[in-house]
């Protein structure tokens, strides 16, 4: 297989406004010439070795950095907008697509933007949204769009949080027991901690100082919603300072992002990133054997994995994804080039959805998507009860996953035909945007490609590709 050319332009031309320097002085410590350097900002040539080399001496940079995360999920994110019948026939090609995520960001983010106010107005007047009635309103993302491209985007590792949970959860867990640990600490600024059957999984009384449970919550719902609540009282100024940050464009937002970065908290403090990354790796990432480790459930165990992006420590870079029954997406991150789409379900040949059918059990996939790349994905049914009878149960699935060649590294993998072309089912991301011609499950047709419509020929489609 030919080695994969590096071309990280954007991101050299981040770090040296970073750094406060001239390209002239830039070029200098890297040990190449002015117009070399310029070339490799401009993505006219590739990484060499020698500046990589010299980016992690001279500078300590995380070298990982310069991989093309961020630039293959706006090609997605972009490939998924223009998919969009508004567009037409006028599609720019695959090559264009990535020069223009590799080489300007900013523009390709500006361009997802601005598709997503279009869609808003458009199903806004479909709807007849009072919104468009009032005075002065602005398109803007929803608030629940904004925050989850926030995560999104900054690869669902936010530094600051997850160091200062470390340290807290390092805290706690020598003290022996992390529930008991959280409720000492709460208790020391006064805060009462109780169980009830009859209250949500959390309810706070900031004038009474009165933090009430529901009993009838699993024990590591129940610590990971003493964690959230201690996040929301004690690290306040942490988590308003990385809200700050972010520079939301709604109150909405902002109240959103400050639970999910309490949530992101509790979590990182349940499974400190040190110690749980190394568990993982001794464990070959059992989420069985690291759940009961940690007291965390499976699902916990499954997000946390996802979120080891730390610079100089990461982990192996994972998928998460989240689903309900309708195939809808609650959750989703990628740390891989598997990307989701922001509209709409997963693709129904993927394991995650047969998961429902094999309730407590896991479920392996070797799959294939349609740029060649291998996964092992592990999918995994979810049920969340109400606690008694007749209550409600919530059903949802996960699925995670990583690229076939970090399979060694997973128990999931053993027994697995990992050299036979045959064993890896072929999945897709979304159908508008999806090559495979010979899908039988496909919905509706790829926008890229022609069809051909015969009345007195009929196949499982009722349409040909060409």
């Amino acid at each position: 297989m030919p080695v994969q050319k590096l071309y990280a332009g954007a991101k050299l031309r981040d770090l040296r406004t970073r750094l406060g320097l001239t390209q002239k002085d830039f070029a200098s410590k890297l040990g190449v010439s002015l117009p070399y350097l310029n070339q490799m900002e401009n993505n006219n040539r590739p990484v060499s070795t020698t500046v990589v080399l010299a980016l992690a001496q001279e500078f300590g940079f995380d070298v990982t950095e310069l991989g093309q995360g961020d630039s293959e999920r706006l090609v997605t994110d972009m490939r998924e907008a223009l998919a969009d019948p508004v567009f037409g026939e006028a599609q720019p090609s695959l090559a264009d697509l990535r020069l223009t995520a590799s080489n300007a960001p900013s523009l390709a983010r500006a361009f997802l933007e601005l598709h997503r106010a279009y869609r808003q107005t458009h199903e806004r007047l479909a709807s007849l949204d009072e919104a468009l009635g009032r005075e002065g309103s602005q398109l803007q993302p929803s608030p629940w769009e904004e925050v989850r491209d926030f995560f999104h985007y900054c690869d669902n590792y936010i530094d600051a949080v997850d160091r200062a949970a470390e340290q807290v959860g390092g805290q706690l867990d020598s003290a022996g027991d992390v529930r008991a640990a959280a409720i000492a600490r709460l208790s020391r600024d006064g805060i009462t901690v109780r169980l009830s059957q009859a209250a949500p999984l959390r309810v706070y009384d900031p004038e009474r100082r009165d933090l009430v449970l529901s009993s009838l919550a699993p024990p590591a719902t129940q610590t990971f919603q003493l964690l959230v609540q201690l996040a929301l009282l004690q690290q306040a100024q942490l988590l308003e300072a990385t809200l700050d940050l972010a520079r939301f464009q709604s109150d909405e937002a902002r109240a959103i992002a400050k639970l999910g970065l309490a949530n992101y908290f509790a979590g990182a403090a349940i499974m400190p990133y040190r110690a749980f990354l190394a568990a993982a790796q001794e464990t070959r990432h059992d989420l069985e054997i690291l759940a009961a480790r940690f007291g965390a459930s499976i699902e916990q165990v499954a997000h946390r994995l996802s979120t080891l992006q730390r610079p100089g420590a990461k982990g192996i870079p994972f998928f998460f994804v989240r689903v309900d029954q309708a195939g809808t997406i609650t959750k989703r991150h990628s740390a891989t080039r598997l990307q989701f789409a922001r509209f709409g379900g997963a693709c129904p040949l993927w394991n995650v959805h047969r998961a429902f059918e094999t309730p407590g059990q896991f479920l392996r996939q070797l799959a294939e998507t349609p740029d060649g790349v291998r996964y092992i994905s592990l999918a995994r049914d979810v049920s969340k009860t109400g606690g008694h009878f007749g209550a409600p149960v919530r059903r949802y699935a996960f699925a995670l996953g990583c690229e076939v060649r970090h399979a060694g590294a997973l128990v999931y993998a053993d027994g697995l035909d990992l050299g036979r072309d045959g064993a890896f089912e072929p999945i897709g991301i979304s159908c508008r945007i999806c090559e495979r011609i010979g899908c039988h499950q496909r919905s509706v047709p790829p926008l890229e490609k022609r069809l051909m419509v015969e009345a007195d020929r009929r196949e499982v489609l009722p349409y040909r590709l060409e």
